[in-house]
C-alpha cells in the first residue's frame, strides 16, 4: 500500500471517528444542559418587558424602581413591581426599553406582599415576560436580574449570579404600621442596588422566577440579595388587578410577644421562665375557646417565636381553613381546632 493511499484511509477514518464522537456526545449529554458562554438568548426573552418606574409627588421625583410586563389583554398591558416602589408617590410614570415615557395607573397594591400592579395601554408592551416557577430551580442554578440600579442612567442593567439560598426567612418592617413582617425569599448573589426593586429574577431559560424585593445592607456584607418567589406572587395578582384588598385570614385575636413582662404580670403568669410565642390579650371571636392570658406556641407544627412568626405562618392558610393551635393555659399545654375568619 503506497503512502498516498494510507493518507486517504487515515483521513476517511478520522472523519468517521469524528462523526461518531459527535453522536456519542449528543447521546450522553442531556438535551436540557445549558451552556453559559452567553446568556444573550435568555436575556432577549425578557429584556424588552422590563421598565423603569418613577414615582412623583407633583413634579418632584420621589422614588425609582423596576417593573415588568407580565400580561396583556385586548386593551391593557399589566406591570408587576414592588409596593414600596410606588407607595409614597401620587403619580407613576414608566419608561420602556424603547425610551417611551408613559403615565401608569396603579390598580392595586399590598404591603404584606410588597407587590403592586400597574396598567398602561397595551401598545406600549413590546414583550411580555414568560412566567416560570422557582421551585423547579435548584441551589447553584444560574440566574440574572434586569433592572434600573440608581435610576434612569443605568436602566436596563443586567447582572448575573446564582441561587445561593432557598427558603430564606427574612424580617422587614412595614412602614405604614411600624410592625415586623416575615417573608420567605430566594437568596441570590447577583448585583442588586437601589432601583432594582420590583425587577425580574430570571432563570437560564429566560423565565421569571422571582421579583427582586430586598437587599441586606451592611458595611461588612456584599453579594446578598433577595427575591419573592413568583408563584407566591401570582397567587394574589388577580386581587390586585381588580383593586381588591388581599383577604388575609385572621383569628380575631389581639396578641403581643409572650416575653412582654408587664403583660405576663397582668395575667398572673409566672415570669421566672422564658416563654416563646404570642400572648393573647383579647379574643373578639366566638369561634375559638382561646382567651386572654393564653400563650400560643404553635400553628399546626410550626413553632411560633413572636408576633411576626405568628402572622407569617397564619397567612400561609386561607379563610375558612381549619387549623390546629397549640397553646399554654395555667402552665399546661393544650390544643384546639379553629376556623379562620
Amino acid at each position: 500500500m503506497n503512502n498516498k493511499l494510507k493518507e486517504i484511509i487515515l483521513i476517511i477514518t478520522s472523519f468517521i471517528l469524528g462523526i461518531l464522537v459527535v453522536i456519542i456526545i449528543e447521546k450522553v449529554i442531556p438535551s436540557n444542559v445549558k451552556y453559559e458562554s452567553s446568556l444573550s438568548e435568555s436575556i432577549s426573552k425578557v429584556y424588552d418587558s422590563v421598565v423603569l418606574i418613577q414615582g412623583y409627588n407633583g413634579t418632584s421625583l420621589t422614588d425609582t424602581g423596576t417593573g415588568f410586563f407580565y400580561k396583556k389583554d385586548n386593551k391593557y398591558a399589566y406591570i408587576i413591581t414592588n409596593e414600596h416602589v410606588i407607595s409614597n408617590s401620587s403619580s407613576i410614570k414608566i419608561i420602556t426599553s424603547q425610551d417611551k415615557e408613559i403615565k401608569a395607573d396603579v390598580l392595586g397594591n399590598d404591603e404584606y406582599l410588597d407587590i403592586a400592579v400597574l396598567r398602561v395601554d397595551k401598545k406600549y408592551a413590546k414583550l411580555i415576560a414568560p412566567i416560570g416557577n422557582s421551585k423547579k430551580n435548584k441551589l447553584g442554578d444560574t440566574i440574572f436580574v434586569v433592572g434600573s440600579p440608581l435610576g434612569y442612567n443605568y436602566r436596563g442593567t443586567v447582572s448575573k449570579g446564582i441561587i445561593s439560598g432557598r427558603d430564606r426567612i427574612v424580617t422587614t418592617t412595614l412602614s405604614s404600621q411600624d410592625e415586623e413582617w416575615m417573608m420567605k425569599v430566594i437568596q441570590v448573589d447577583a448585583s442588586i442596588n437601589p432601583g432594582n426593586s420590583g425587577g425580574p429574577l430570571v432563570n437560564i431559560d429566560g423565565q421569571v422566577i422571582g421579583i427582586v424585593s430586598l437587599k441586606l445592607v451592611d458595611n461588612d456584607i456584599e453579594g446578598i440579595g433577595f427575591a419573592i418567589p413568583i408563584e407566591y406572587v401570582m397567587n394574589y395578582v388577580n386581587y390586585l388587578e381588580k383593586n381588591e384588598k388581599v383577604k388575609w385570614p385572621t383569628l380575631d385575636l389581639s396578641i403581643i410577644d409572650a416575653d412582654n413582662t408587664s403583660e405576663l404580670l397582668k395575667y398572673n403568669i409566672p415570669i421566672n421562665k422564658e416563654y416563646k410565642g404570642v400572648l393573647v390579650t383579647k379574643n373578639s371571636s366566638k369561634k375559638t375557646n382561646l382567651k386572654a392570658g393564653d400563650i400560643i406556641t404553635k400553628i399546626e407544627n410550626n413553632i411560633i417565636k413572636d408576633t411576626s412568626y405568628f402572622k407569617y405562618h397564619l397567612y400561609q392558610y386561607k379563610i375558612n381553613d381549619i387549623i390546629e393551635i397549640t397553646y399554654i393555659r395555667n402552665g399546661k399545654e393544650r390544643k384546639t381546632k379553629v376556623v379562620l375568619s
